[in-house]
């Protein structure tokens, strides 16, 4: 098993087109991912690569094709109505690799996205993988292997470093989430931590935070009480200035709060196992294999 993504999703990719959602869809297509449809207004009825029908909305894609999720590779400034209309149309995983989009857009789509049974993950985000089944977003596909491991993260970057040397000690991963770091976006570390308590397939879990907000610890609080899985964790930041925005838009102290050492106390109380660096999760891992 896996979380999110397997051998049944069907993927729409909404701005199938454009020169980064054109190379994507290749990629996603070549690991094996059953990309059914593309949807980019006033394209309607043309092909795109991999024999990839486009379609001018998300309705006319879903109806047709039975697209189950989507990814959005589409400008900041449209990003938004692209999300909307994967929701209205009733796709049931959304994916937003868009960056840049403004939190009171997001504010707004979130609100509405409450409001139907669609998840999201991103904006500002690498997407997902289940390795061997499916591959959602822009992760490099080769650095991953099947396995047990499950992992989340806020950062791009990171999650690829980690699954390297997770690789490299012959450790597999049920699935990777990269949540991304805004402040205002769709899945949290909570749930998906659920998620992976829930998936049989997944025997120890992969946290990756960094600072700004609180939603490590609330992260915690859930590993302390309900989580029987070994959870390992590494959180970047840990030398940033109070006040001063590093990386991602959510990755900011403000007031005090939020700080790589709060979060760090808070899974050491919960029992998590945290890494000095990025490099060592593979080594704490491979303790509990």
């Amino acid at each position: 098993m896996s979380i999110l993504v397997d051998n049944d999703t069907r993927l729409l990719v909404q701005g199938i087109t454009g020169s980064q959602g054109a190379f994507h869809a290749e990629q996603m297509i070549q690991y094996g991912t059953n990309v059914v449809a593309g949807a980019v207004p006033g394209r309607g009825g043309q092909w795109a690569v991999g024999n990839t029908p486009v379609f001018d909305t998300v309705h006319e894609a879903v109806a047709t094709t039975d697209a189950n999720t989507s990814i959005i590779f589409v400008p900041a400034a449209f990003a938004v109505d692209a999300l909307l209309e994967a929701a209205d149309a009733g796709v049931a995983l959304i994916v937003c690799i868009t960056e840049n989009i403004p939190a009171l857009d997001m504010a707004r789509a979130r609100a509405y996205l409450d409001s139907t049974k669609s998840l999201l993950i991103g904006p500002n985000c690498p997407g997902l993988i289940s390795p061997g089944s499916a591959k959602v977003g822009i992760m490099a596909g080769h650095i991953h292997t099947p396995g047990n491991v499950g992992i989340v993260s806020r950062s791009g970057t990171l999650t690829y470093e980690v699954i390297y040397a997770l690789t490299a000690r012959g450790i597999g991963q049920s699935s990777a989430v990269g949540i991304g770091g805004d402040p205002i976006k769709g899945l949290n570390f909570l749930d998906v931590l659920q998620m992976f308590e829930q998936d049989s397939a997944t025997e120890q879990v992969v946290l990756i935070g960094e600072i700004g907000g609180t939603d490590e610890q609330v992260a915690a609080d859930y590993i302390r009480t309900e989580m029987t899985k070994p959870v390992t964790a590494f959180i970047a930041g840990q030398t940033a200035p109070p006040g001063k925005r590093m990386g991602h838009a959510g990755a900011i102290i403000s007031g005090g709060e939020g700080t790589a050492a709060e979060k760090i106390e808070a899974l050491q109380e919960a029992g998590v196992a945290i890494a000095r660096h990025p490099e060592e999760i593979a080594e704490l891992a491979a303790q509990n294999i």
